[in-house]
């Protein structure tokens, strides 16, 4: 039975602590399997009020047009590729991403696996357990410090980064080109203003951190990896098409790059034929760069928080109309 009270789907996991605070003032339908059912989300959002996603859920036209009184999208997360702004925007639904809530995540993700790769110690397991000892193989690592970062894309991730690599005695440099040379981000952090290719010449470490656009996709592919020194490691936890995963797949297989580790891919979930399997010096993750347990929670609470008074203030405007027109 419909109730005055507002509704929130939510189709991708949350923290429990942030459904109990939605469900104090709306009628929350919180599935973390949504996502897989689209017949059955699309149902749910008849009369809903607000929906809150992650990276998966595809929030395009149609799946808005089946949301006829939708007021707010909150994405658990701050990419936004899988959100069609223009869309919400022409329906007047406000998108409510969780900026800043999991850069810590995300930038110590970055340096344990520059620390890893860089090293080159710690993938060793199983040739050590079955009774091989490559320690003339292993003692030719580099350390972190006196190394140097390459930012690629400097908002507050990239910029926590930095912050991070500097204090474990790494240079840093970074090329973002919406942050011209003056932005006070560069004196902030320590970290040197470059272009792109000076960026990638100068790298021990590459991590990447900008939207994937027409602009950056395939951001580093055949044409750029030659410019990085045969021992420097890639890092990417921005989004999949940034990088060429043939090109870098290639590069590892013929020595030309020391390692990377990939968090985010072209397709997801990765497909077992991808070019990147078998690869050495490789690491993969599954898009899990942003989550830890301290991160979830905090991106949850800052999309509930913003999901409620976005929708509390939509019911007040209303009140405000209906004394109004009366």
């Amino acid at each position: 039975m419909k109730t005055d009270r507002k509704k929130v789907v939510i189709s991708e996991f949350i923290d429990a602590c942030a459904v109990e605070s939605l469900a104090r003032h709306f009628d929350v339908h919180a599935d973390a399997t949504l996502v897989d059912r689209p017949d059955e989300l699309r149902v749910l959002l008849d009369d809903a009020d607000a929906l809150i996603v992650r990276n998966r859920t595809q929030v395009a036209p149609a799946l808005l047009d089946a949301a006829p009184q939708l007021i707010a999208v909150g994405r658990l997360g701050v990419g936004l590729d899988n959100i069609d702004l223009a869309a919400c925007a022409q329906r007047g639904v406000q998108v409510f991403p969780a900026t800043g809530a999991n850069a810590r995540a995300v930038a110590e993700y970055v340096i344990a696996g520059a620390l890893m790769l860089l090293r080159g110690a710690y993938l060793s397991s199983a040739s050590v357990a079955a009774g091989e000892w490559p320690r003339a193989a292993l003692s030719v690592g580099h350390e972190l410090a006196g190394s140097t970062m390459a930012v690629i894309g400097f908002g507050g991730i990239g910029q926590l980064v930095a912050q991070l690599a500097r204090a474990l005695g790494m240079q840093v440099v970074g090329y973002d080109p919406q942050q011209p040379a003056s932005a006070a981000c560069w004196k902030e952090t320590g970290a040197q203003c470059v272009t792109f290719e000076d960026a990638l010449r100068a790298a021990d470490v590459v991590s990447v951190h900008v939207p994937l656009v027409d602009g950056t996709r395939n951001l580093l592919s055949a044409a750029q990896l030659p410019l990085l020194k045969p021992h420097a490691v890639v890092i990417n936890t921005s989004r999949g098409g940034v990088i060429d995963e043939s090109a870098l797949a290639e590069a590892l297989r013929h020595g030309r790059l020391g390692g990377a580790a990939l968090d985010v891919f072209a397709d997801e979930p990765l497909k077992a034929a991808s070019p990147l399997a078998g690869a050495p010096n490789l690491i993969l993750t599954p898009h899990i760069a942003g989550l830890t347990v301290q991160s979830n929670e905090r991106v949850s609470t800052l999309v509930a928080a913003r999901v409620t008074q976005a929708l509390l203030e939509s019911g007040r405007q209303s009140q405000r109309s209906e004394r109004v027109t009366t």
